[in-house]
């Protein structure tokens, strides 16, 4: 399983997480987010993959961000249909975006621009409403259902899960804390848990996580 730190906001802080080498850093593009991140992006390791999370944003908008901070993957944690999603994979594998302009960028490596879409549970969940995203989408990923988009800070009943019917691997989410690092080592392989994702509970303020903490998390996580 890989780890993904999201909510990312602070050069210093995520410089410094960014040392502890997690596969994946959120970057909250979001206004009403305590955590929204104002264009503070920078110059990352190659193999730490940068991922922007959006809310139910206007496809420019997103495109807009892919190019500027060179995404390698968009996380959509609002209603975002699967017409969307559709619409979102046809414009970013398009030379019409300008995506293949960029000196850094070319248009062979938008097509590696990864799609994550986000489904929020608590105690149960209709996994029929993933079927329409099986073809538009790279990754799923669970949160906790709660009164923000993401960040509500507990966890969901991972029991759930075990009705999974897919084959797409997915991102685990919410409230993910150092409490659960053995539960998540014993939890069935057989599921296609792609990354653990942690923020709220690594966090000193809403987007400035502890950098020992997370240390020592991802030290026993990569047991």
């Amino acid at each position: 399983m890989k780890i993904k730190v999201c909510g990312m906001k602070y050069r210093e802080n995520i410089e410094a997480v960014a040392a502890l080498q997690p596969d994946y850093l959120g970057f909250i593009f979001y206004e009403n987010s305590a955590r929204n991140n104002e264009d503070t992006v920078p110059t990352l390791p190659s193999n730490i993959h940068k991922v922007g999370v959006f809310v139910d944003a206007e496809i420019d908008f997103v495109v807009e961000k892919v190019k500027k901070h060179q995404l390698n993957a968009i996380q959509l944690h609002g209603k975002e249909s699967a017409e969307y999603c559709k619409e979102l994979r046809n414009r970013i594998m398009t030379p019409e975006t300008g995506l293949k302009e960029n000196k850094t960028t070319s248009h062979e490596e938008t097509k590696n621009i990864k799609i994550v879409k986000v489904f929020s549970i608590k105690d149960e969940f209709d996994f029929g409403r993933l079927q329409p995203f099986e073809d538009t989408v790279d990754f799923f990923l669970f949160d906790t259902k709660g009164k923000l988009p993401g960040g509500n800070g507990y966890s969901f009943n991972w029991e759930v899960l075990k009705n999974y019917p897919s084959n797409k691997p997915f991102f685990l989410s919410g409230g993910i804390g150092m409490e659960h690092l053995e539960k998540i080592k014993n939890m069935n392989l057989e599921l296609p848990i792609h990354a653990i994702d942690v923020n709220s509970k690594f966090e000193l303020e809403p987007g400035l996580k502890n950098v020992e903490l997370l240390q020592n998390f991802v030290k026993d996580f990569r047991f």
